[in-house]
């Protein structure tokens, strides 16, 4: 990805320039199509766990969601790359005994918290993690869920599975593309590909539906609305995604992914957003998505997150301010005539 990338995000440390982080950007308009762009908007590539609500869809689509009582919470969770947290593992944990399943159903894996107070509590506990505790077992959570809804078989990752089939077909439908393959994701799920643009696409499709057009409309705003009322689920304590979305309040849902992928989904101005990084540093891929989401007034420009997540600064071990980030002219130039 790295030729075709544009510059985007530069490391400075005092007077130099340490390193710089080249990308692609895509922002759809479900009305106007491609409004912007920068890099190659037609590289194809793995949107990770940025594409959770897309894999979401057949949760609502085939009535499984309702039939089991699940909740927008539970939606969140759905789409989320949680930090496992408590309120994360319990209400995994609890949804699996209502399906009657267990922890051993789940086809994720296992991996202590990324909330560092719960790992080291069961560090200091010696208490193993559970699959209840990856970030992606909401998801995984969910495919069981149409699973026992179909009465598929439990081998729910497998790319011929079911459920997979309807997540693919789902995938090809919003981005107006043919998937050209996958990449087994880090929770052993396929992760379908699809250019920058196509998944801004989908995005934007998420963003423009009405509750109440049709089935699958209605399944994108009750996903993107459980998003954006539930921030602390689709992520966690210090995550970009819940302190941004907080701080936008319920004014877009956005879902960052392993590799430096962001995606944003803006209900009011029918658009979405793609970032890609090229070199999977997330701190890029933060900076990039927090500056076009104050670009289109989502956000105060002057809102310390936007400081935080687009300047710094940079500190090391003793507090000292070493360095800070700047957003290149190509970045910041994009004013949207909306």
């Amino acid at each position: 990805m790295g030729e075709t990338a544009e510059r985007l995000v530069e490391v400075w440390r005092g007077e130099f320039c340490e390193s710089d982080h080249r990308g692609h950007v895509a922002v759809w308009h479900a009305d106007a199509g491609l409004i912007w762009g920068l890099g190659d908007v037609d590289k194809v590539f793995l949107p990770r766990s940025s594409s959770k609500m897309i894999q979401a869809l057949p949760l609502l689509e085939t009535g499984a969601a309702d039939a089991h009582g699940l909740t927008p919470a539970h939606l969140a969770l759905a789409c989320a790359s949680h930090s496992g947290m408590t309120v994360h593992s319990d209400m995994v944990t609890a949804w699996l005994a209502d399906l009657g399943l267990g922890d051993a159903d789940l086809r994720c894996g296992a991996h202590y918290p990324y909330h560092e107070p719960t790992r080291d509590r069961m560090v200091c506990a010696e208490h193993a993690p559970g699959q209840c505790h990856n970030n992606c077992s909401g998801k995984h959570s969910g495919f069981l869920t149409v699973t026992r809804h179909l009465k598929a078989g439990p081998e729910y990752v497998d790319p011929d599975h079911p459920v997979q089939r309807m997540v693919k077909t789902a995938w090809e439908e919003l981005t107006d593309e043919t998937c050209p393959g996958y990449g087994i994701d880090g929770c052993s799920a396929p992760n379908f590909a699809s250019t920058v643009k196509g998944f801004a696409r989908a995005l934007a499709q998420f963003a423009a539906a009405n509750d109440g057009a049709d089935a699958r409309q209605t399944a994108m705003v009750r996903l993107r609305e459980a998003m954006m009322a539930h921030p602390l689920m689709v992520a966690g304590e210090g995550r970009s995604c819940t302190r941004l979305m907080e701080a936008m309040g319920h004014r877009a849902a956005i879902k960052t992914g392993a590799e430096a992928v962001f995606g944003a989904i803006v209900p009011e101005h029918r658009i979405g957003i793609a970032v890609k990084i090229a070199d999977g540093a997330t701190r890029a891929s933060e900076a990039v998505i927090t500056q076009l989401l104050a670009a289109l007034g989502l956000i105060e420009a002057g809102h310390p997150l936007v400081r935080e997540y687009t300047h710094g600064p940079i500190l090391n071990r003793r507090g000292i301010d070493t360095g800070h980030y700047r957003l290149t002219d190509a970045l910041t130039g994009w004013r949207p005539a909306l």
